[in-house]
């Protein structure tokens, strides 16, 4: 791995890009609600929910989806269930100068990495892993994590307990629909 002299200046080409804001309507955040709660429901169940016709429905959710809006839909696996209860966030912090670009790199190709955060503070990464036990996470962490070249420092936290989401998707929704009404009611003309 190379000594950088800007150890941020690759990120741009390993982390996502943030998309330009969808301007949605009432309508919108009504059909985003209902999918959160339920994505599987037909688009016929859809149109009953928000009371628009199924074309309409197609039609929204096809320009959700064209804007970035709807990133897709996935199923939700519950990893104990499949033999890996064992969640792991490490703490990675790189060496003077190193590049981060080139560890996220090499972490991203490792299958137990569920997902990877740069932060600010101390460290420079928080990386959440899914491993099967104790011997699944030291061999990931003697074979893999410590052979990354660039890492100066590691730090392992073991999750004691997994707290069921809320929904996520959906309570922001509620919001940013509670606010649009609130919004509107403070911009129409009061009665006297």
């Amino acid at each position: 791995m190379a000594t950088v002299s800007a150890p941020f200046a690759g990120l741009a080409e390993v982390t996502s890009v943030t998309p330009p804001k969808v301007e949605v309507d009432d309508l919108d955040l009504a059909l985003l609600h209902a999918l959160a709660t339920d994505a599987r429901q037909s688009q016929r169940a859809l149109a009953r929910q928000v009371e628009v016709s199924p074309p309409a429905v197609a039609d929204r959710i096809a320009r959700l989806e064209r804007l970035g809006a709807i990133r897709g839909y996935r199923v939700d696996v519950d990893w104990a269930a499949l033999g890996y209860p064992v969640v792991v966030y490490i703490a990675v912090t790189a060496g003077p100068g190193m590049d981060l670009t080139e560890i996220i790199k090499a972490i991203r190709v490792l299958p137990e990495a569920q997902d990877m955060s740069v932060v600010t503070g101390g460290l420079d990464l928080l990386v959440r892993f899914r491993v099967r036990d104790h011997a699944h996470l030291r061999e990931l962490l003697l074979t893999e994590i410590f052979q990354i070249s660039g890492v100066q420092r590691t730090e392992t936290f073991l999750s004691l307990a997994d707290v069921e989401p809320r929904n996520f998707t959906a309570a922001m929704l509620e919001q940013m629909s509670q606010r649009r009404s609130d919004a509107k009611d403070l911009s129409m003309p009061r009665k006297t």
